[in-house]
């Protein structure tokens, strides 16, 4: 058998182990342990099955995934993401779709520790959605923006997303976490944007919420300084080059617990659900670290990756050209794929290309990020979007599918903006401190 029949049978194999839902990273193992084991040796096969999972996973390095996770399991234990509401509620909520734009702005501040898209959602849902149906907002803006809110969760950081590709790329999680502070805000600006122009179009979908008297809307600024001294002093450190990213997460899972403990939050059952969480998120995200590990040496005996970059150097089209094809591409697979298996699988094929045709892989990082997110809303698949049915199951799905089209143009906007402007995304890590 050649190498690239059997690398075109391997994803055959993995798409119907995919179909019958098999996780990705155990569907990964099977067809990358099976594919070495034709092309190699089965004795490959079976000794990388036998001491390549505990060698890969016991590294220190990797210790950055579970202090992140608790920092942000700990974060919402505390109710830090309620507060960033009720802040940001204060200062924006008497505009029009103002309830809306303080679910985006509470989002975006939540993001910066939980890492999480889904948790972002699923916070926000159950604090900001009961007021914005309490001011009659239409289900569609509401729904829509805490959707779409949710996908910052991914993007800024810390991102369990972005720690991924720093490790399935070789790159550095302190450079990836400073590009994408700048692209998240932008995109946290666009989104509000969206809430006001929807606002605007249509003043009874977002009506005015009370106006609050400044004195009030400083103290709920205080009561949510908690996370945003945890986010200046995470990102901040990594930054100034003061913390290794694996010593920024120790910090701010360490800061996030004290906070726990002083708000009285912490009781004994959450501390052990909040624990509990990080185990499963920690090894979810594992196992299918160690099943991309097995996938790609396979992908690397197929030649498929080499053999399609260098077809594609010697193409007479525009390298800007293939870039769109290639986020196109993504953009189409995120309306039936799932986000971390879609970037898990095509990351080893695409980022040869992306390096022959002289991108920054820190760069083009970032923007599948952002396409990632545009799956997170995009039917049928919108994980985001079955996070917002089961906070709110008395709104139709194709109310919350309409409310996010206005986001998800936002979404493209950023995308045309980040290839325009590569230097949003790049400005931050080009200038760290003890890069």
């Amino acid at each position: 058998m050649t190498p690239m029949l059997a690398g075109l049978l391997g994803f055959g194999a993995l798409f119907v182990l995919l179909a019958i839902r098999m996780p990705i990273g155990l569907a990964m193992m099977v067809v990358g342990a099976s594919g070495i084991a034709v092309l190699n040796s089965p004795t490959a096969a079976l000794n990388n099955m036998g001491s390549f999972a505990f060698s890969y996973s016991a590294v220190f390095t990797l210790s950055v995934i579970p202090l992140f996770v608790l920092m942000g399991a700990f974060a919402s234990v505390s109710g830090m993401g309620a507060d960033m509401y009720r802040a940001a509620y204060s200062f924006v909520g008497h505009r029009r779709g103002g309830l809306a734009a303080a679910t985006i702005i509470a989002c975006a501040g939540f993001a910066a520790l939980s890492g999480s898209s889904i948790a972002a959602a699923a916070t926000m849902g159950k604090v900001s959605l009961p007021e914005m149906e309490r001011y009659k907002y239409s289900s569609r803006l509401a729904t829509g923006s805490i959707a779409a809110g949710g996908t910052l969760g991914i993007l800024i950081p810390p991102s369990t997303v972005l720690i991924v590709y720093a490790l399935l790329t070789e790159q550095s999680v302190g450079r990836l976490f400073l590009a994408g502070f700048l692209p998240g805000l932008l995109l946290t600006l666009l989104f509000i944007a969206t809430v006001f122009i929807v606002a605007i179009m249509n003043p009874d979908a977002g009506p005015p919420g009370e106006r609050v008297a400044m004195k009030e809307r400083f103290k709920t600024l205080f009561g949510s300084g908690a996370l945003i001294f945890v986010v200046l002093i995470v990102i901040g450190g990594i930054y100034a080059g003061i913390f290794t990213v694996t010593e920024a997460a120790a910090v701010g899972a360490g800061l996030t617990f004290l906070h726990a403990l002083w708000s009285r939050r912490l009781t004994i059952a959450r501390f052990f659900e909040a624990l509990l969480d990080t185990i499963k998120t920690t090894a979810m995200v594992f196992f299918i670290l160690i099943g991309a590990h097995f996938f790609a040496p396979f992908l690397a005996l197929t030649r498929i990756p080499v053999n399609l970059a260098d077809w594609i150097g010697e193409l007479a089209i525009p390298a800007f050209a293939i870039l769109m094809v290639i986020i196109f591409v993504y953009i189409i697979l995120g309306t039936f794929m799932e986000g971390f298996a879609m970037m898990v699988l095509t990351v080893p094929i695409v980022l040869p290309i992306i390096t022959t045709l002289g991108y920054d892989p820190i760069w083009f990082g970032i923007i599948m990020v952002v396409v990632l997110e545009m799956g997170l809303i995009s039917p049928p698949v919108g994980l985001n979007v079955f996070v917002v049915k089961g906070v709110a199951p008395h709104v139709p799905l194709s109310e919350v599918y309409w409310g996010i089209l206005p986001f998800w143009l936002a979404m493209g906007v950023c995308v045309i903006l980040l290839v325009a402007f590569p230097d949003i995304a790049l400005f931050l890590p080009n200038t760290m401190l003890g890069r």
